[in-house]
């Protein structure tokens, strides 16, 4: 997320009333995530595993909850609940809008799109040309959608991650303020879930096909071209890369890469990042000649025990 305009250190520590350490007209340009950060960005963190990470990122404006020696060309704002004030900053920044249209005076809709009835179109949204937008669907505020895309009934872009924290009293979520990016010629089937990101993101590739009720996690990057088959579900912060294959009911966990056009099977579990251009099957998945060995191997483990049996 970056501000409309920018801000200084004084401002922002004003604003989530906190100590800070840097020059009072220290420049502050937005507030992101640490995977999509950038100069003049804030990133917050409150794990001493993740100091040295956010201290050396590419953010100039750490928020943490321990006061540490500012790295050069940097500042920090002194927290004793960085999540807390972080989501402060966003819903400073980025507040929620109540829409009272179904569809926004101020999004943007191109030539020869079709939009069907009952179709929810929130604030700020762009939409390009030639797109086929199908009853039911909801396209959540600052949404972007390219040329000729359909997109089928009871879909939904824009809805927020899947991000909490966990307090003594419950689970604390972390407010997103990021947007869903489709680009041209992307087919979205029906019943699909596509999570905006945090601060950033969540893209779909030029050319990308979605079949029916599949998911797609907060900040993930999924290149062009990709096939992705029914009730497949894609966790946060995952990047695919191009013309990879993905069937039925595969799931793959957060953080992971997967292969320029790799092919995952049906029903397998994706537990690490996979190398592109192989095929890979089973939970947890890997490569097809690797999977089947693992299961002609436990397929003799029967003969084995008999065998050991008669022995004794």
């Amino acid at each position: 997320m970056k501000f409309s305009t920018p801000q200084t250190l004084k401002d922002i520590a004003k604003l989530i009333d906190c100590k800070f350490v840097g020059k009072e007209d220290f420049s502050v340009l937005g507030a992101n995530e640490i995977h999509v950060v950038s100069p003049g960005d804030i990133v917050f963190v409150d794990h001493p595993k993740y100091y040295d990470k956010a201290l050396s990122s590419a953010a100039t404006v750490v928020l943490i909850n321990k006061e540490v020696d500012c790295p050069p060309g940097k500042a920090l704002l002194i927290s004793d609940d960085p999540f807390r004030d972080f989501n402060k900053i966003t819903k400073h920044f980025r507040p929620f809008i109540p829409a009272n249209a179904a569809i926004s005076a101020t999004s943007e809709i191109g030539k020869h799109t079709i939009i069907q009835p009952n179709v929810f179109i929130g604030n700020h949204v762009k939409i390009g040309q030639g797109c086929l937008i199908h009853p039911n669907v909801c396209i959540y505020d600052h949404t972007v959608i390219g040329d000729n895309v359909t997109i089928h009934s009871g879909s939904v872009l824009g809805a927020d991650a899947f991000y909490y924290k966990t307090r003594p009293e419950g689970f604390d979520k972390l407010v997103s303020c990021g947007n869903v990016v489709i680009e041209d010629n992307v087919d979205i089937g029906a019943l699909c879930t596509i999570d905006k990101g945090v601060t950033g993101s969540t893209t779909i590739g030029a050319g990308t096909k979605l079949d029916n009720q599949v998911h797609i996690g907060h900040d993930t990057l999924i290149g062009e071209r990709c096939l992705f088959a029914a009730q497949v579900v894609v966790a946060g912060c995952v990047v695919i890369d191009d013309f990879v294959t993905i069937w039925g009911q595969a799931a793959i966990t957060s953080g992971v890469t997967i292969g320029e056009k790799a092919v995952i099977s049906a029903q397998s579990g994706v537990s690490k990042s996979l190398e592109g251009h192989k095929s890979y099957f089973g939970s947890p998945a890997d490569e097809f000649r690797k999977k089947y060995k693992e299961i002609a191997s436990i397929r003799l483990i029967p003969d084995i025990i008999e065998k050991l049996d008669k022995l004794t």
